[in-house]
């Protein structure tokens, strides 16, 4: 819902560190890497019960999967890097809650378990509808340059981050919230198919 107003606010900056990371000569891949490698740190540390420490590589994650659009965009903007980027935020966004299970399995195992199962069926109707934007040739730059196509939604990467930092400062209230994060994920799921119907319906294979 925020990541267009947060896009024009960070892309400026972003761009101007990716412009300097590629003259360097770091290539966009390895920045994808290096944040799910912080990603993963995170996710270890918060299963391990220390989920306020787990803030900062979290947060530098998130910020390597700005930066390395950024950097592609300096350099050489690829399909595989687009790839890896999508595989990449996909394993962060299962990883962080798997993690908040596996610290107290007794009281947060259902509600992740329902938060994956909403995850998921999210993850779908976006690469789905992703799939059918490409075959009909659309575009949509209200969220930069992207290798994909991004469907709008009430749910987007701005808010998932919010709600990862608030799990962080708030473990003790994992289960609440990711009964209500992923219902609203499936409501946002709904949203997108019913797109997908007025969008497709009358398009033949």
């Amino acid at each position: 819902m925020f990541d267009a107003v947060m896009r024009r606010v960070i892309d400026p900056p972003l761009n101007r560190l990716g412009r300097v990371l590629a003259g360097s000569g770091l290539r966009a891949d390895c920045v994808t890497v290096v944040g799910l490698g912080l990603g993963m740190v995170a996710a270890a540390l918060i299963a391990f019960d220390h989920s306020f420490l787990a803030l900062v590589p979290l947060l530098l994650s998130r910020l390597a999967d700005g930066l390395d659009g950024a950097v592609a965009r300096a350099t050489r903007k690829t399909d595989f890097g687009g790839y890896l980027d999508i595989v990449a935020d996909f394993a962060f966004y299962g990883a962080v809650p798997m993690a908040f299970v596996m610290a107290d399995p007794a009281s947060n195992g259902a509600a992740g378990a329902f938060l994956l199962c909403s995850f998921y069926v999210n993850g779908t109707s976006f690469l789905g509808y992703a799939v059918l934007a490409e075959k009909n040739a659309m575009q949509n730059d209200s969220l930069g340059s992207k290798s994909l196509y991004f469907t709008q939604g009430l749910l987007e990467g701005t808010e998932t981050i919010a709600f990862f930092v608030l799990l962080c400062l708030l473990p003790g209230w994992f289960s609440p919230l990711a009964w209500v994060f992923g219902g609203l994920c499936f409501v946002t799921a709904v949203s997108r198919v019913l797109l997908a119907r007025r969008t497709f319906q009358d398009n033949s294979d």
